[in-house]
């Protein structure tokens, strides 16, 4: 495998040093100013094993790391690189070619297990539910790219006490004939309807227990109704995730676990952790000044907390994870940390590899979404609106183009996706529909599109062109400003990978692709790749097959579709 550039910087660095490869890797950046060269080295950290300034280091350090594929120059405590722009460009042709331009190791196999998406049953799937979602699906995609074995579980919520609720509601004003057309805005209606009835009439909230009682213990007529809102529900989830190209390992919803809760009870008991607090059980935090994670309520029914025990349990034992990643929005941040600690305090020591992966809270013109006043985005209605303005766009400008719808579905899904992941996902998202089908500027259909126009030239360029291998001599042509910037971003990407992997970030990748997108813009715009000399226009063409792949890759890591024409 052909050795990266940055990673040959690195070993030069480290001979000169006598210091590990892996500690100097790290620390190699990008200029702020390009002007300054393509990679920098800063001294600070050398200093006070060195006991040197940094400046010192870096001026001794120059002479020492004279090599024919860069320039180096001390400028002050940095070490600025410039490369051998032709042997750069040879070098990414054929790490190109290789693979290995695509490929970043940083797992072994390991098995993350990754709780994503996890709506509620008989519940919408509002636009809010897109965060965890996609930010799941893209990180199941980005952490398989850079050698985990990834397993995605979605954790339906469907079992509780709101299911009383919706049984009740569903037995005095359920219409079949409603329910059959649009059974989840019709559980909706049910469900905004018992709250609003229930403020006039407390004693549906007996009744509803009463149900959820029923439920519990098994009654026929309870688990019928249950199993027709997990039946409706799960069809509908699944036309949208068919539309979003997300499918889950597992499907196992917190219904799954009823028969485990028992078991983690019992083993707290037995290691003393329980304590009696207001006739409820709980386990005492105090050493990590928390507050106490309730087990079990004063009348003796267990909450979510002892459900996610025998969950994390059931998913590091049976489903054999090395690492447990929890997408749910930063809400839920307390939970996580009790029941991680919980689990630390059981002996589990698998317990710091649990990691919760939070997320900002989408809201609606300022507004966190809520079921009970049924103040909710529909996804779905999101999706057909973004995807008919896809269209209209596509008519505009380009009428005659083959299978439009299947191009504007793909476009219009990828605006709201793309529009989501490119945020820092701990930034809270106010949701404003023209804001996020906005198809200009900084959005998935301008990358799109960037990729669309690579396939648009390789369709374009004569069949010799683009097999042809380019000669030592040729590389000469892609060496100004252009070609070179747009190298230099193929030359990040395995580094934009391995971010958003280590960080849990998939808007890093997301900002990455803006940025090649705009380079290879900018490179199309300014030099003409099927212009000029035969041997021009090869080497050329291998710049934008390179383009043209990452740009693919790299979308469909994220979940967005990559059509050839738009």
């Amino acid at each position: 495998m052909m050795m990266l550039l940055m990673d040959k910087i690195a070993l030069a660095l480290a001979n000169a040093l006598a210091l590990p490869e892996a500690e100097i890797r790290p620390l190699l950046e990008y200029p702020p100013d390009e002007e300054l060269g393509d990679v920098a080295f800063p001294c600070f950290t050398l200093a006070r094993t060195m006991k040197q300034s940094p400046a010192n280091i870096a001026a001794q350090l120059e002479p020492l790391l004279a090599d024919a594929s860069w320039s180096v120059q001390a400028a002050g405590p940095y070490l600025n690189f410039k490369w051998n722009r032709e042997l750069a460009a040879a070098q990414l042709i054929a790490d190109w070619h290789s693979g290995s331009l695509m490929r970043a190791a940083i797992g072994n196999g390991e098995r993350v297990i990754i709780d994503m998406s996890s709506p509620n049953i008989a519940k919408p799937f509002g636009i809010g539910h897109l965060r965890s979602t996609m930010i799941g699906n893209a990180l199941y995609h980005i952490l398989r790219k850079v050698g985990y074995e990834t397993v995605s579980v979605n954790h339906l919520g469907d079992w509780g006490t709101q299911f009383g609720k919706m049984i009740t509601a569903y037995l005095k004003w359920g219409d079949e004939q409603q329910l059959a057309s649009d059974p989840i805005k019709g559980y909706l209606e049910l469900y905004v309807r018992f709250h609003e009835e229930a403020e006039q009439h407390p004693e549906l909230e007996d009744e509803a227990r009463s149900w959820f009682a029923k439920l519990e213990a098994g009654d026929a007529e309870a688990v019928r109704c249950w199993s027709q809102f997990i039946a409706d529900s799960l069809k509908e989830f699944n036309k949208l995730y068919a539309r979003l190209g997300v499918s889950f390992d597992h499907f196992l919803g917190e219904s799954f676990y009823n028969d485990k809760m028992d078991a983690v009870v019992q083993q707290l008991q037995e290691q003393n952790l329980l304590e009696e607090s207001d006739g409820a059980q709980v386990v005492r935090l105090d050493e990590h000044e928390l507050p106490p994670c309730l087990i079990r309520k004063s009348d003796g029914t267990s909450i979510y907390a002892t459900r996610d025990l025998a969950t994390a349990i059931y998913r590091h034992e049976e489903m054999k994870g090395s690492e447990l990643l929890y997408v749910v929005g930063s809400e839920q941040s307390l939970h996580f940390r009790q029941l991680f600690l919980v689990l630390g305090k059981m002996g589990f020591a698998w317990a710091a590899a649990c990691k919760h992966i939070p997320f900002g809270l989408m809201k609606l013109d300022g507004q966190k979404m809520s079921t009970r006043r049924g103040k909710v985005v529909f996804l779905e209605e999101v999706l057909d609106e973004a995807v008919q303005r896809a269209l209209q766009k596509i008519e505009e400008k380009n009428p005659a183009l083959a299978g439009k719808a299947e191009v504007a579905e793909a476009v219009g899904i990828g605006a709201v996706v793309f529009g989501d992941l490119k945020n820092t996902r701990m930034l809270a998202v106010d949701f404003v529909l023209e804001d996020v089908l906005n198809f200009e500027g900084e959005t998935g259909p301008y990358v799109q599109y960037a990729y669309a126009r690579t396939q648009r030239i390789l369709a374009k360029a004569a069949d010799g062109d683009v097999a042809a291998a380019p000669q030592p001599a040729d590389y000469v042509y892609v060496t100004g400003d252009y070609a070179w910037l747009l190298m230099k971003m193929l030359l990040r990407y395995t580094a934009a990978l391995g971010d958003a992997a280590k960080r849990h970030e998939p808007s890093i990748l997301a900002r990455y692709l803006i940025q090649l997108a705009q380079a290879f813009n900018r490179f199309y715009h300014h030099d003409k790749v099927l212009a000029g000399e035969e041997a021009e226009r090869i080497v050329k063409l291998k710049l934008v097959q390179a383009a043209a792949d990452v740009l693919k890759e790299g979308l469909e890591l994220l979940g967005l579709k990559t059509p050839k024409e738009i």
